[in-house]
Formats: structure tokens, sequence, C-alpha cells
């Protein structure tokens, strides 16, 4: 929940819930929204649980047109019939009519009107939003960067920050390109220059993220219909930024990101419940190493599992102390190469290292675990308590995790020439 704007930019706090809604069903007066609201209250406790929700949410789209002002006023209208203080702290209509009309049912906090080399310019009053106190406050197109001199902050998103931090709700919109680890690649991908940009750590700031869907084709008919940009730019639009194959990367891009906060959500959820049941709504796959020689090469296949899948890899050392200088080396390297192939490096204090690798996989959802044949005789494995493989699979197997037992390949030492 957000109680005040964070200390720190680098300081995200728990992630919300993330829904998709498509534009057609954003703009039906009698939508889906209503059934579940009806739904909810026939339990007091749900209810609650529904109105404590949304203190910070963010309306995303792949790309302008979509509907996401038109959304996010649905919702303050929606707001504003149950009773709460909805306002307008600012909208950007772009002539968009039926947008236009949905303002009118709205109370729209006065803009500040700012001189700016020879023109006047309109921007968003944060005192004026302050003094009012709305219990919600509507605020568009949270990547703007506001004119110099118009306030205390650069950028809308630092000015939401504040809002939030004097305990006023916001309901926002941005577009997938604008999030500072997306930018770039959209850069590289459309060719057009992203200026203003979100850090990624705001949007997952937010108790709930919507993603406002629309197809290319769907996009492409708006903008030729005049519905996105005035008739005079579309042409360009269409030959540039908004070509269907550009489109089509930009949705995979916002459906990826809700992709990953949806697993975040899930994954949270199930720890603050201690689940012990594997939701396989994706696969997530482990791979457990030592410093004996063999590892690495269990790292590579590992990795070629995981892309297989599409999945993301966690590598999993368990420490039982220290090491030798010649063990930290070896660790060393395989950090390395968990870098280099994309996954994720996690080293447990444990004495147990069947106990660790089979509670780390609960705990993080794991769905296929791989792991080295056992390189202990059988005379050890009686006297030692066992073989660390099949505590493993044994574990695992009670809980529905996969378990890949992968040879170990050493390779070939240096033959005579060699030497």
């Amino acid at each position: 929940m957000l109680e005040a704007a964070p200390a720190a930019a680098g300081q995200p706090s728990p992630r919300g819930a993330v829904h998709i809604t498509e534009q057609t069903r954003v703009s039906a007066p009698e939508g889906t929204d209503e059934g579940v609201s009806q739904a909810a209250a026939a339990e007091a406790d749900a209810t609650e649980v529904v109105e404590e929700a949304g203190h910070f949410r963010v309306y995303l789209g792949a790309a302008a047109g979509v509907g996401k002002t038109y959304a996010m006023l649905n919702e303050g209208l929606r707001r504003r019939g149950r009773g709460a203080d909805v306002v307008i702290g600012f909208v950007e209509c772009h002539g968009r009519r039926l947008t236009e009309q949905l303002i009118d049912g709205l109370e729209v906090v006065p803009r500040k009107v700012v001189a700016y080399r020879g023109s006047r310019l309109e921007e968003m009053d944060l005192d004026a939003v302050l003094r009012r106190r709305p219990k919600i406050a509507l605020i568009d197109e949270l990547a703007h960067t506001n004119v110099p001199g118009s306030g205390r902050h650069e950028k809308r998103w630092q000015d939401v920050m504040e809002i939030l931090g004097a305990g006023i709700d916001v309901i926002t919109t941005v577009n997938i390109q604008h999030l500072e680890s997306i930018a770039d690649e959209v850069e590289h991908m459309t060719g057009a220059r992203v200026r203003e940009r979100v850090p990624d750590w705001v949007v997952r700031k937010a108790d709930q993220i919507e993603l406002v869907d629309s197809s290319p084709e769907q996009l492409r008919r708006r903008m030729i219909h005049g519905n996105i940009y005035p008739r005079e730019r579309v042409p360009q639009a269409l030959n540039h930024f908004f070509r269907t194959d550009n489109l089509i990367a930009l949705r995979e891009l916002a459906l990826r990101f809700l992709a990953d906060e949806t697993d975040e959500e899930l994954l949270e959820n199930l720890r603050r419940h201690e689940s012990r049941v594997v939701w396989e709504t994706c696969e997530r796959i482990m791979v457990a190493v030592t410093q004996d020689p063999g590892s690495e090469g269990l790292v590579r296949r590992a990795a070629r599992i995981a892309s297989r899948f599409k999945a993301d890899l966690d590598v999993v050392h368990v420490a039982a102390g220290d090491g030798t200088p010649s063990d930290r080396r070896s660790l060393g390297r395989l950090r390395d190469l968990a870098a280099d192939v994309g996954a994720r490096w996690h080293q447990v204090e444990d004495d147990d290292p069947a106990r660790s690798i089979a509670r780390f996989a609960r705990e993080h959802q794991i769905t296929q675990i791989v792991i080295g044949s056992s390189k202990r005789s059988r005379w050890q494995q009686l006297t030692g308590g066992g073989s660390n493989v099949v505590r493993i699979i044994k574990e695992a197997g009670s809980v529905g995790i996969d378990v890949h037992v992968i040879a170990r390949r050493e390779l070939p030492g240096p033959g005579p020439a060699d030497r």
C-alpha cells in the first residue's frame, strides 16, 4: 500500500494487482467491472479488500490511441458514482471527441499557465491539487516533462509521487515505450527517439496495473479515421511509428512487462500463504551447482532447457562454509557463466544441500530442477545418510517438481603434446 513517496529512487514497494482490459470492454457502460463489484458486495470482507485497493493505479498501453485516457476517465466516473471525491488533475484529450465528453462529468482542477519562450503553455497545478485534496486525482501522461519553471519538479511522475505522499489516490496513464528499461529497445526498433522516460520502479510501485489492449489492425483503423492524431499527421504516423510490425512489437513488450508483474505477484502471494503446491502457470527452472568439475556443463545444459521453454533460470549453490581459494575461484567462474547465459545467481548457506535445494524450489515455485549425477560411491551413500540426488528427487516429487539428473561430463585433461 502506498502511504508516502519513497526516500530514494531505488526503493520500489511491493507490486500490486495486474489486469488486462480490451479497449472495447472499457467503453461499455454496463461492463464486467460492474458485475464484479456487485458480486464482491455479497461479502463484507471481500468489499473491504476491493475498496482498499487502487491507491496508485496505472493504465498501461502499447501506443497512443489504445484508450488509456478513456479508460481512466471511465474509472473516475465509476468511482464518483460510488460516492468518491474525484477530480481531474490533468487530462490531455488530443482533440478526441469521445474523451472530451467524459470530462464534462468530472470536476477539473484549473491548470497553471506558464510563459515559456514566447508561448503560453498549460501544466498541472500541483499545489492546487494538494490544496483541493480530493480522494482520487486523475492525472494523464505519467512520462510528461514539465515546462521549465512551472513547478518544483522536472517530471510529472515526480508530481504524482508527491501527491501520493500526501495521501491522495492517483489514477494515471503511460505507454510502454516510456519505461526506462524499454525505451532504448523501442528507439532501436522504431528509429524514433523516446525523450520522455519514467523509472521502472515508479510503474512497479502501482497497486494496480491495467493493460488497455488493442490489436495493431484496430489501432491503424482508428488512425485512418482520425481518432488518434489530426488527419495531416496520419500518413507519416502510419508509415513510421505506427507500422504494423512496430505495433506488434510494442504490444509484445507491454504483454511481457505485464506477465512479469503477474508472475511476481503470484510468487509473493504463494510465499505469503506458504503454499506447498507448485502452480505451473509458466516454467521456472533452477540448476543446483557445486564447485566440483562438471558444474559448468550443468549450467549450460540447464540454460538450453530454459531457452527451449522460454523460461527464467536460477543457478543455486549451497555452501557450508567459506571454502578454499580454489573453491572460490571455481564459484567465481560459475557466477560469471550464470551471468553470461542470463541466469540469476543464488548462494545459500546450509549444511544440508538436499534440504536447501528442495526448500528453494518450493519457495520460488520452481517447476524443473536440474542436478548432476552423484559422484559418491554406494558405500559413501550408505554411511553418509543416503544420496542427495535421491533425496532431492523424493522431496521435489512430493510437490510435483520435475527433476533432471544430468551425467557429469568432465573435460579431458591435456595430452602429451599439450604438456
